[in-house]
């Protein structure tokens, strides 16, 4: 079966996006540095670390955008990703105070959990999942 095994997240300001998922879901993000030499501007990568190998779900990449960011209130035009979270309102609440927004608000996926989507500082949209069979 062919299954995701790698993400990328886009960002003008990859700092920035290094702050915000590593202060909202705790992920471990690194520059790669290859054979001690750092890549020139658009070309350097980070590696993203969502958990142990030992637990379900994919690692990633985060990079510089290379083309026009979204455009606000266009809608979503490419893959979202989704993150497993223990509880969707505190996480809903690390992403506002890591500087993102709530593009959908908490809805229930009826014998599956809560969902909702939100946006990161670059404008990328993700969705969070609380797992819950009696979501209704």
């Amino acid at each position: 079966m062919n299954r995701v095994i790698h993400f990328e997240i886009q960002a003008e300001n990859p700092e920035r996006a290094v702050k915000f998922y590593t202060e909202v879901f705790g992920w471990g993000i690194e520059e790669w540095v290859i054979a001690d030499v750092q890549m020139e501007n658009e070309n350097r990568y980070w590696l993203v670390t969502t958990g142990p190998d030992t637990e379900p779900g994919i690692n990633g990449g985060l990079m510089f955008r290379r083309g026009p960011a979204p455009i606000e209130g266009q809608p979503v035009n490419a893959y979202v990703c989704t993150m497993g979270v223990a509880n969707l309102e505190e996480s809903a609440d690390r992403v506002l105070k890591a500087g993102g927004s709530i593009v959908f608000p908490k809805m229930a996926v009826k014998g599956i959990g809560w969902l909702s989507y939100c946006k990161d500082t670059e404008g990328n949209i993700f969705g969070m999942m609380q797992s819950d069979e009696n979501a209704q």
